[in-house]
Order: C-alpha cells, then structure tokens, then sequence
C-alpha cells in the first residue's frame, strides 16, 4: 500500500513535500516511545518508628525498566525506565518511617562489611503492566505495579516476605503528549506504593510478630552503630602526660586542712 500511495506521488513535483510528510508520519507510527520516569515525591509526616533499617537497592530494581513492543503497526513500543525514580522515592519513604535508614554495601548475608542494623529490607518490582488509552485524543494511561519485599537480618536469614501492589492513573486527558502522561501515571503509582508501604508494614504478620519478639525482648531502642575508636597520637599522648603532672603538683602544693576540733 505505502508503494503505491508514493508512485502515484511522484507523478507530480507539487505533491512530493507532502509525501515526505505521509512516509514520516507512518514510519512514527511505528516507532517507540521512551520515558524515563521522574517526580517529586513528598516526605510524609510520621513518627518513625524506633528502628535502624539497612536498605539494599539490587542492579534489578535501580535500574529497573519495563519494556512493551508494539502489537500492531499502529501502535507504539514503550520502554519505561523506573529505576531512578524509584530509589529516590524509597529514600524518601522509608528515611521518614525509620529513625535510621542505612545505604548496604551489599546484599544480606554477603561477604560485603554491611553495618549492623536492626534488620535489612530488600525491594522488588515484580510487574510492571500499562494500559493505554482508548481514544488518542484523550491521554490518560494507567499503571500497575507488583512488588515483592523481603525483610532481612545481617547475616541474610529471612524475618519476613510480602507482596503489595500499587495503582497509578494519569489525572487529566489534558496533557501535551503521552510520554508526559505515562510519566505522570508512572508517579502516581509511585506515591501509591509509599502510602500502602506505610500503612500496611506493621500489618504484615511475620513484620508484626517481629515486632512483638523484640517488644518482650525489651528492644525498644534502635541498635546502634559501633562506636569507633580513638586513637592517640604521640603529642596527644605527651598533653595528656603534662596535665596529670600538672594536677598531680597543684594537689601536692594546696595546704592540708586542719579540722576545727584540732585546735
């Protein structure tokens, strides 16, 4: 068909801009879209709760993209790039939930020198699905987001795993183009999955009886880092020296008391 709309153009010089024109806006419509998802994601307004939570980002998740290849020759591939935008929305959810939220050098239970925390949460995003609209004068995508947590001591012993979704819609038909609106839906999902996270953590069962062990055990309280050490050099050392001499002859020089009764 694309043949012979362009033979029956070239008949005529006057028709051939517009022939460029038709052979673009086909081979557009069989293109790809490409959205890197960015947006501004609140800190929410909590008490934290008393604990001193590691977090391990794996290469999956920070630089987690979905990708959707065009079903027909009139829709568009989409390849949705949500890494970024989700660590930053991460660090901003659970830096408000926790006391502490502690950046792992690796994964649980590795060889990496991780500090100890109270306990190591590792993200996962599951699926990712999109739903595009019906009409294309109306931009308005949808987002559904699976994720799959898993809540980890130090040495990479399971204390809990859940799975939660998350729901993001673009919120008006109004916007300049779809890669705007897919991103837009992308956020919303995004901010979804931080309100659910927040809400449903403590309702999870193996987090909740978690919770509880270390309520009887009396750990109420954070753990806390190591604390390090000082060291002392040479000059410090020879200061230090001085002014216990230095104390040593004032205490040595102050007259002795005489009590009244000796008199």
């Amino acid at each position: 068909m694309l043949d012979s709309m362009i033979s029956g153009l070239r008949t005529t010089a006057f028709w051939r801009p517009l022939m460029a024109l038709v052979i673009a806006g086909v081979l557009s419509a069989c293109g790809s879209q490409q959205v890197t998802v960015k947006g501004d994601f609140p800190t929410p307004l909590m008490d934290p709760m008393p604990l001193r939570i590691g977090i391990w980002y794996d290469e999956a998740f920070s630089n987690h993209e979905f990708f959707d290849d065009a079903a027909g020759r009139t829709e568009a591939s989409w390849l949705v790039k949500t890494g970024e935008a989700q660590v930053q929305m991460w660090n901003t959810v659970l830096g408000s939930m926790f006391v502490e939220l502690v950046p792992m050098r690796g994964k649980p239970g590795g060889s990496e020198m991780n500090e100890v925390v109270d306990a190591i949460l590792v993200p996962h995003v599951d699926e990712l699905q999109y739903a595009i609209p019906l009409h294309t004068n109306v931009k308005v995508y949808e987002i559904w987001l699976r994720y799959r947590f898993d809540l980890m001591r130090n040495n990479g012993d399971e204390i809990a795993s859940w799975t939660m979704t998350s729901y993001g819609k673009t919120p008006t038909a109004f916007m300049r183009s779809d890669t705007d609106a897919v991103n837009l839906a992308a956020v919303m999902a995004l901010r979804d999955a931080g309100a659910n996270f927040i809400t449903n953590f403590t309702r999870v069962p193996d987090v909740r009886d978690w919770l509880e062990r270390r309520s009887r055990a009396g750990r109420s309280k954070p753990t806390q880092p190591p604390k390090a050490k000082i060291e002392t050099t040479a000059d410090q050392a020879q200061v230090q020296s001085n002014a216990a001499i230095s104390a040593t002859v004032e205490v040595q020089d102050t007259p002795p008391t005489v009590a009244d009764d000796a008199l």
